[in-house]
């Protein structure tokens, strides 16, 4: 299966939170879209891995994407090196996206760092033919994807593109909200974090609504770039 856009995060959710907007509107379109979870997110003060790996098929299902994949690195303790970025590599030459989102570039998580820099190297280096990989007892063929845009996540980077989501907001909320060992939940006996406070989800919306105010549009999902965005003709800026 070859796929137009490939969503990857460093844990379950952080793609839902960030991106699922574009990815339902792009499936909306006929895009085949898919996820790459990179952690189980085992780590997590709530919930556990098996919870979280039914909440993620519930939010892929939401988000009607082709293909969700874990690698079930090691949560908080992976790093940037070969091994991780061949298995990386590998998921690439698999599907072929043209475009990645990923992780934000800085954010209070040290994963999301990580993870973008990770992924960020992989796509590069998937695009070496010398290196050699082999899936399922195969050998791959070299693939670089055309684009790599970071999504923004707890902080609040300024983007370098925004993507109008107008009329997905819903569906955003209703995949996020598949995960519900991690968000607000007024009868949970779970101990409180960061993200599972009711203002924190409800930034979700509002976040989404200022970054539509900017391109005057109701919703909109920000992402950061690491080489200038082209277009054909100026026409082409909403």
């Amino acid at each position: 299966m070859k796929l137009d856009i490939l969503a990857i995060g460093s844990h379950p959710d952080d793609v839902e939170l960030s991106c699922s907007g574009t990815i339902a509107k792009e499936v909306d379109r006929g895009k085949k879209v898919g996820i790459l979870d990179l952690t189980r997110g085992e780590l997590g003060t709530r919930g556990t891995a098996e919870t979280r790996d039914k909440e993620a098929r519930n939010a892929a299902e939401i988000l009607g994407v082709s293909v969700r994949e874990n690698l079930e690195f090691s949560d908080a303790f992976f790093i940037n090196n070969t091994a991780h970025q061949l298995e990386i590599i590998k998921i690439l030459r698999k599907y072929r996206p043209e475009i990645v989102l990923c992780n934000a570039v800085d954010d209070r998580h040290i994963d999301h760092g990580k993870g973008s820099k990770l992924t960020s190297d992989a796509c590069f280096l998937s695009g070496l033919r010398k290196i050699e990989t082999i899936y399922d007892g195969e050998s791959q063929q070299a693939w670089r994807p055309k684009h790599v845009y970071h999504y923004i996540q707890w902080k609040n980077l300024t983007p370098d593109v925004v993507v109008d989501i107008s009329g997905y907001i819903d569906k955003k909320m209703e995949a996020v909200k598949a995960y519900k060992s991690q968000f607000f939940d007024e009868n949970s006996k779970e101990p409180q974090t960061p993200i599972s406070s009711s203002n924190f989800l409800e930034s979700i919306t509002y976040r989404a609504r200022d970054l539509g105010r900017l391109i005057n549009t109701e919703h909109a999902e920000g992402y950061t770039v690491e080489r200038y965005p082209a277009v054909d003709s100026i026409f082409d800026l909403i």
